[in-house]
């Protein structure tokens, strides 16, 4: 194993990806997000830095609000050894950096492990200027894979077993996320047309009280309470005809990503993934959307399109081989 994933400290267990993607149901995290970097490369995803396997030539350390000073005394180690190491935010949606950088403290940390490490990967395009001004000599946009080559990760369905909006989103009280909205205009829809909308509940009693306020007047809602074996998700999602969200966090775009995975249209964000492969559905205002989101439930040969165009784009930017090609090129 050459490449692995290094989260000092972090709470997902050590695991190796010695078959890629594996298969759904695999026991351990799934190669999405950081661990598909990992995956994508056959490589490993570690707690520590003790754990790296002997023969491990690059890493990529994810930097955390708590793990800053260990990442920096963690990089001349590594470097010792004849590790080239990379850095990236683990969390990195808009106002996620803001949190981590935001403080003149952590900010003088971050700039001496840019200015240490050999250079960082950004998996969204508003990261690259930030590790640039922080002193990365070196800096990718690599945007997170996911395995749209393996046919043991297509959860499509037939569209005749489709019907609805499924809900992205989650989280209420971060205002980029925009989940209030989402819900709201989905629900407008899902009456409009007589569809199923579906939301999953993370936030316990509070988020179970906002959304069955809207249920009252739609019968159509569906409350799904997390958390979901992520394959399980999957094909929740993979019986709707569309992901739905306006969530502007210029995130990774995770949700995008689970659309990829169950071959449909995802509309509304502003993620990196988003905007690499679902063009149409990122750069319009909310009408807008509302009124493609419209079509979309009812026009097959429009829906037909739009999936088709998503996954080859997505093919072409964001499987497993092409970003494996980019990390080997680093």
């Amino acid at each position: 194993m050459k490449f692995a994933v290094l989260n000092p400290g972090g709470r997902d267990k050590d695991q190796i990806f010695p078959n890629g993607a594996g298969k759904p149901g695999d026991p351990g995290h799934p190669p999405v997000n950081y661990h598909a970097y990992a995956a994508c490369m056959n490589g490993g995803f570690f707690r520590s830095e003790t754990a790296l396997p002997p023969t491990t030539e690059k890493v990529l350390i994810l930097l955390r609000k708590r793990n800053l000073r260990k990442v920096l005394e963690t990089i001349p180690v590594l470097r010792k050894r004849g590790i080239r190491v990379f850095v990236s935010c683990k969390e990195s949606g808009s106002h996620q950096v803001a949190d981590l950088l935001g403080d003149v403290a952590r900010w003088q940390i971050f700039q001496e492990i840019c200015t240490t490490a050999e250079g960082a990967i950004a998996s969204t395009p508003e990261l690259v200027p930030l590790y640039r001004a922080a002193g990365s000599l070196r800096v990718e946009f690599l945007p997170t894979p996911y395995p749209l080559n393996d046919p043991a990760w297509n959860f499509s369905q037939p569209l005749e077993k489709r019907r609805g909006l499924f809900v992205g989103t989650r989280e209420f009280g971060v205002p980029s996320r925009n989940h209030l909205a989402a819900v709201a205009l989905a629900d407008e829809i899902s009456r409009d047309l007589s569809c199923p909308l579906a939301v999953v509940n993370t936030e316990g009693r509070q988020g179970g009280m906002i959304l069955k306020s809207f249920r009252k007047k739609n019968p159509l809602l569906f409350i799904i309470e997390a958390p979901l074996p992520y394959p399980d998700y999957l094909r929740v999602i993979a019986l709707h005809r569309i992901v739905w969200q306006l969530d502007s966090s210029s995130v990774p775009g995770q949700v995008a990503g689970d659309a990829l995975l169950c071959r449909m249209p995802c509309l509304g964000g502003n993620g990196a993934i988003d905007r690499i492969a679902f063009l149409e559905g990122t750069d319009k205002g909310r009408p807008e959307l509302a009124d493609c989101a419209r079509d979309l439930l009812r026009n097959d040969a429009d829906w037909e399109a739009a999936s088709q165009s998503a996954q080859a784009r997505a093919r072409e930017q964001l499987s497993f081989p092409v970003i494996a090609s980019r990390l080997q090129e680093m």
